[in-house]
C-alpha cells in the first residue's frame, strides 16, 4: 500500500493499524509519500524509513497548497525517491499495488496518477488505486481537482475504487471527527476484502476461500469500482431454537437466511460510490465472521442473488472466517458505470474548462485594450 498526500497516509496509517489488530496479514508492505513534513509526522504505523518527503527543494517541506498540477510535477521530479522506498519491499510477495489518494488535494491527485503510471511501467504485478473524492461542501478547489484528477487516475490504474466522502459526512459532524469515522469505514469495509484469503498458521480456513486471484480477476474489468458493506451481532442461540441447531451451536436455517440478508443490505445499502448496481460487469461477495455461522448454503444463495441483481454471470464469492463478534458481508462491485457523482464530476471537468478558457480569451483581450491606442499602435509601457 502506498498512501500519497494526507489523505492517503492517514487511510494506509490506519490500514496497518487494522491488519495489527486483526491479524489478517493482507499488507505486506506500506509506504506513505507526501510533499508536507507535518504530515508525514503524524503517522504512527508507516516505519519512518518508508516515509517520503518529495519536493523539498521547492516547497521546502510546507505542501503545495491544493496545487495539483505541482502536486504532478513533483512526483515526476522525486520518483526516484517513491522507488527507493518502494525497493524495500518485497515484491516476489505481493499480489498487488494500492494507491490510495484524496483526491481533492494537491499532493495525492496530481502525484497518485504518475506513481500509478510509473509502478505500471517497470513491475507485472496489478496497481490499483482507491480514490477518495472530497464533499461538495469542502470547497470549489477541491471539486475540482477531483475532477481533473478522476479520469487521469482511472487511465493510470488498472482499478480505481473509489469512497465518495460527500456519501457519508453526517450532519453536524465536525470536521476532524467526521474523517476519522469515515476512514474507519474505508478501512473495515476493504480490509476485509483485502484480507480474504489470507490465512495464519492456526486459523480457522473457510469452506470456500475467496483467495487474491478471484479479487484480482473481478477487478480484471478495469474503469471503477464500490464496495458495499453489511454487519449483524452474533448471539448466543439458546431456548426453543436449540432443538434446531447444528452440532456447532448454530442453526443452520437461520445462519443461511442471516447471510442472504445481509448480502442484500450490502449491495443495496450505502455503497462507497453510490450507483446503479445493474451496472456493474463483475461482482464479488465475501461473507466474515465467525466460521460456524458462515455456511456454504448461504454464500450460495447470495451469489445467486447477486447475478439476478446484476445481471452478470461473473458473480465470485466466498467465506473468510474471522474471530470477531459479528457477521458481515461485503460486496465489490466491479466496472460500474451508472454512477451519478462521477458524471456530476465529468460535467465540472467540462464547465471548468469552459470557463477557463473564456477567463483566458478575456484576459488577453484586456491587456491588448491596455496597451494599443485607438489607432491600433502599440503605446509605450515606461
Amino acid at each position: 500500500m502506498i498512501g500519497f498526500g494526507q489523505a492517503g497516509g492517514k487511510i494506509v496509517d490506519k490500514f496497518i493499524e487494522y491488519d495489527q489488530r486483526t491479524g489478517s496479514q493482507a499488507v505486506r508492505s506500506a509506504v506513505a509519500v507526501n510533499t508536507a513534513k507535518a504530515d508525514l509526522a503524524g503517522l504512527e504505523y508507516v516505519p519512518p524509513e518508508n516515509q517520503v518527503l518529495i519536493g523539498q527543494s521547492r516547497v521546502k517541506g510546507h505542501g503545495v497548497g491544493a496545487d495539483n498540477e505541482l502536486g504532478a510535477e513533483l512526483a515526476e521530479e522525486d520518483i526516484d525517491e517513491v522507488q527507493g522506498a518502494i525497493d524495500n519491499v518485497p515484491v516476489h510477495d505481493i499480489d498487488a499495488f494500492l494507491i490510495v489518494a484524496g483526491m481533492g488535494g494537491g499532493t495525492g491527485s496530481g502525484g497518485a496518477p504518475v506513481l500509478a503510471k510509473y509502478l505500471k511501467r517497470i513491475y507485472t504485478e496489478p496497481v490499483y488505486g482507491l480514490g477518495i473524492l472530497p464533499g461538495r461542501d469542502e470547497g470549489g478547489i477541491y471539486t475540482l481537482n477531483a475532477a481533473r484528477s478522476f479520469q487521469t487516475f482511472t487511465r493510470e490504474v488498472d482499478n480505481l475504487m473509489v469512497f465518495d466522502n460527500d456519501a457519508w459526512r453526517q450532519s453536524g459532524e465536525s470536521m476532524g471527527g467526521g474523517y476519522d469515522r469515515i476512514n474507519e469505514e474505508i478501512v473495515r469495509r476493504f480490509g476485509i476484502l483485502f484480507g480474504a484469503g489470507e490465512v495464519a498458521g492456526g486459523d480457522a480456513v473457510g469452506e470456500s476461500v475467496v483467495d487474491s486471484s478471484e479479487i484480482i480477476n473481478t477487478l480484471a474489468t478495469g474503469g471503477v469500482s464500490t464496495i458495499g458493506y453489511a454487519a449483524e451481532e452474533v448471539e448466543n442461540q439458546t431456548g426453543l431454537l436449540s432443538r434446531f441447531t447444528s452440532e456447532n451451536g448454530v442453526d443452520p436455517t437461520h445462519a443461511t437466511n442471516r447471510l442472504t440478508s445481509l448480502v442484500r443490505k450490502a449491495a443495496l445499502g450505502r455503497l462507497t460510490l453510490p450507483c446503479d448496481i445493474e451496472s456493474a460487469d463483475r461482482s464479488l461477495l465475501v461473507a466474515s465472521g465467525p466460521s460456524r455461522y458462515l455456511n456454504r448454503k448461504g454464500i450460495e444463495k447470495g451469489r445467486k442473488w447477486l447475478e439476478h441483481q446484476t445481471e452478470s454471470m461473473e458473480v465470485r464469492g466466498g467465506d473468510y472466517p474471522v474471530d470477531e463478534p459479528r457477521v458481515a458481508s461485503v460486496v465489490l462491485l466491479s466496472g460500474v458505470s451508472e454512477v451519478p457523482r462521477v458524471e456530476e464530476l465529468q460535467q465540472v471537468a467540462v464547465e471548468t474548462q469552459d470557463n477557463i478558457n473564456e477567463i483566458q480569451s478575456e484576459s488577453e483581450r484586456q491587456t491588448t485594450d491596455l496597451i494599443e491606442d485607438d489607432d491600433g499602435e502599440l503605446d509605450p509601457l515606461f
